[in-house]
């Protein structure tokens, strides 16, 4: 399991003394058990630590972008590398092309059409993407597909 992973690397991280990981993955640790609280769950599946990583990430995402845009490359280098570390736990992220595909078979399956039909595609392409790929990425490519 993920989680397991997670706990053994932080273990490694503390006797390499290595400080950026131990904290990044505490926190993560923290959050994954959060998580786990609030879904009244001793231990969370692979799916929904991934998800918990992917709001992490794009947390730091956030962050990075703000830190730069004001001038604190010290703290976006931080960030940086905790996003790197961070990204070490997810699946490989699909290719837009593999993305496009399940997106076209899902318009079909579904006979969508028009943006009305927005919410039901995005719906089941995330499902079937499953913490591989990148919300907004998800999103702006089923747009083009239903204006387009």
């Amino acid at each position: 399991m993920l989680e397991e992973k997670i706990l053994n690397d932080f273990k490694e991280a503390m006797k390499a003394k290595d400080s950026v990981r131990v904290s990044t993955l505490s926190f993560l640790r923290a959050a994954l058990s959060y998580a786990a609280l609030e879904k009244k769950k001793k231990n969370l599946d692979d799916v929904e630590v991934a998800a918990v990583i992917q709001k992490l990430i794009k947390q730091r995402q956030d962050s990075i972008a703000q830190f730069t845009a004001g001038g604190r490359t010290d703290l976006a280098e931080k960030e940086t590398k905790e996003l790197a570390i961070l990204k070490e736990y997810l699946p490989a992220q699909l290719s837009e092309e593999e993305i496009n595909s399940i997106i076209e078979t899902v318009i079909a399956e579904l006979g969508a059409s028009s943006l009305k039909d927005m919410g039901r595609v995005m719906k089941e392409v995330t499902t079937r993407t499953a913490g591989r790929a990148d919300g907004k990425l998800i999103s702006d490519l089923v747009r083009k597909k239903l204006t387009g």
